[in-house]
């Protein structure tokens, strides 16, 4: 069974993020920059199943322009057999992702994709989804186990109410959540051997899509800056100022 696993290049969730001086997108200058957490959990999903010998083979796939390739050469190290990079602006519209990893699909008719449920930069939860409409795979998203038996793959997700296991047929695709797995580190000899490993590089423009950007970014903000909180003496003085400042009793 081969699985395919999309991931996505991001600010490294340690890092805080700044914003440009005229407010048009986050400052990416001289930043750390890493696989998105999600899809670092997709990856070790896919690496768990071939060594369970279910996988026989697991591809990433990444789109963006070339410093994607260091994500894509992490995901190597922590134990993917190949990587393709598909070569397009780096601020692509879910859908425009979507299409074109149905491409990549058609290309290497996995039995399984598994990606992260959403980016921690755009955090839109939406192309997993979109994938799995455009392709006509069965969907489970939100994943928190996932074990294949057969020509199922049987997915726990979180929903509101607690858990819910959905059986899904073959070839289907799967969003991970962060319960899913705790990610491996790569060691230095996987870090090597990640090197020799192939990495295919495509144009977008191969694959015939209109890449037009269907969403306009208007403006970048910080969040507003919370203001320090006071210690109060006694519970009469709390109550005080919860009623008469904050104004939220009465």
């Amino acid at each position: 069974m081969k699985v395919l696993v999309p991931i996505k290049r991001v600010i490294d969730y340690n890092v805080k993020a700044r914003v440009k001086p005229d407010n048009s997108d986050v400052d990416l200058a001289n930043v750390k920059m890493a696989i998105n957490p999600f899809c670092e959990i997709a990856v070790e999903e896919a690496v768990r199943l071939k060594e369970a010998g279910t996988a026989t083979e697991v591809v990433v796939v990444s789109i963006g322009d070339k410093l994607c390739q260091e994500q894509l050469r992490t995901a190597l190290a922590l134990g993917a057999d190949r990587a393709i990079q598909i070569e397009a602006d780096t601020n692509l519209d879910s859908l425009n992702i979507a299409k074109l990893l149905q491409k990549v699909v058609d290309e290497e008719a996995p039995q399984l994709v598994i990606l992260g449920k959403q980016a921690i930069d755009s955090d839109n939860n939406q192309t997993g989804q979109m994938l799995a409409a455009l392709t006509g795979m069965a969907q489970g998203t939100f994943a928190s186990q996932v074990s294949v038996e057969g020509d199922k793959v049987n997915v726990t997700r979180e929903i509101d109410g607690g858990l819910q296991t959905v059986a899904l047929n073959l070839p289907a695709v799967v969003t991970t959540d962060l319960r899913l797995n705790e990610p491996r580190y790569a060691s230095l000899p996987n870090i090597m051997k990640a090197k020799r490993k192939p990495l295919a590089v495509k144009p977008a423009a191969d694959y015939g899509i209109d890449l037009t950007a269907r969403t306009k970014l208007l403006k970048v903000t910080p969040p507003a800056e919370r203001q320090a909180g006071i210690v109060v003496e006694t519970v009469d003085e709390l109550v005080e100022k919860l009623k008469n400042e904050a104004k939220v009793i009465s």
